[in-house]
């Protein structure tokens, strides 16, 4: 039996001439979790789809447990199960309800489905709220019963496509742990997300995706390789012009790149601790208050910055 349960090779997806995936090529090991991690935009979820067999490649294919996605759809639907972006569930049914519909559309039925419903609504901890309709559930919960759903045909693999998206900080931490619980009980997961912490958290291995390719793959050791010995320097400021400042901070003395999201610019430093002054002085001249600094050693964040020359958000 080989290590990788999914490999991918020079998948590809055009939409009326316009490339959304371009020759993305990675394996996936058996019982490991593998995070897609890029911008809105950079192809992840076109990505899943066509693994989940739900888009057809323009060029390349993939092998589920040995099965193409272009040859072979149903054997492979039969070895994933799929967690969307959106919700998928129906709100005026209740969680049991729901799952005992899903569960049906997988071929489940009688008492296995019924129990396997406990099961699945122990793992994501909603046993006690199992009769109330999903309605009533905050966005967090139906995520979390989005999940379930994905599980209940005891999936070889689980294809999780951002789902901590739009939900409050505590369910966030629920589905985190959720999903390092499941892969300690021997689940592979591709896991998608455009959260540095979330890849960083989670992954045995990354790939960076961006505008459709995967421009770095590796361990998160591996990857911060890739940065060297630069340092990240964090500048919160406040007013000011992105393009310009940007600009002006990128040709200050030892600043290799800079990136902004929001109200942080990230630069890439050889002596950040040494960078400071300059770039304090830099922002004030350009009508940029800086409210807040820290250095820090590079992150998957400086990783995306040191390949695109951008924040990862911007």
């Amino acid at each position: 039996m080989s290590d990788f349960i999914l490999t991918t090779d020079n998948l590809q997806k055009s939409f009326g001439g316009q490339p959304a995936v371009r020759g993305v090529s990675f394996g996936i090991r058996r019982g490991e979790v593998f995070s897609l991690l890029g911008p809105n935009g950079a192809g992840k979820t076109t990505t899943i789809s066509m693994l989940a067999c739900l888009l057809a490649p323009t060029e390349g294919d993939a092998l589920v447990g040995g099965h193409s996605v272009r040859r072979e759809p149903e054997a492979v639907k039969r070895l994933i199960g799929v967690v969307p972006q959106d919700i998928a569930l129906y709100l005026p049914l209740t969680a049991r309800e729901n799952l005992m519909f899903w569960g049906q559309m997988y071929g489940l039925g009688g008492a296995a489905l019924r129990r396997r419903v406990d099961e699945v609504l122990e793992v994501v901890g909603l046993k006690d709220r199992a009769k109330d309709r999903v309605a009533t559930y905050s966005g967090g919960m139906q995520r979390r019963i989005n999940i379930a759903v994905g599980l209940l045909h005891k999936p070889q693999i689980v294809f999780m496509d951002e789902p901590t998206v739009g939900i409050d900080p505590q369910s966030r931490r629920n589905i985190l742990d959720m999903v390092t619980d499941l892969n300690k009980q021997g689940m592979t997961v591709l896991y998608t997300t455009h959260y540095m912490e979330e890849a960083q958290e989670l992954s045995n291995r990354i790939g960076i995706i961006d505008q459709g390719k995967l421009i770095a793959l590796g361990t998160l050791d591996e990857l911060t390789r890739l940065v060297g010995q630069e340092d990240v320097v964090e500048l919160s400021v406040a007013d000011g012009e992105a393009p310009e400042l940007l600009a002006a901070l990128r040709a200050a003395p030892g600043i290799r790149n800079a990136g902004r999201t929001n109200g942080t610019v990230r630069l890439l430093a050889a002596d950040g601790n040494a960078a400071l002054p300059e770039l304090i002085t830099t922002a004030t001249r350009h009508g940029a208050r800086v409210t807040n600094v820290s250095v820090k050693e590079p992150n998957l964040e400086a990783v995306f910055l040191h390949l695109t020359g951008r924040a990862l958000r911007d």
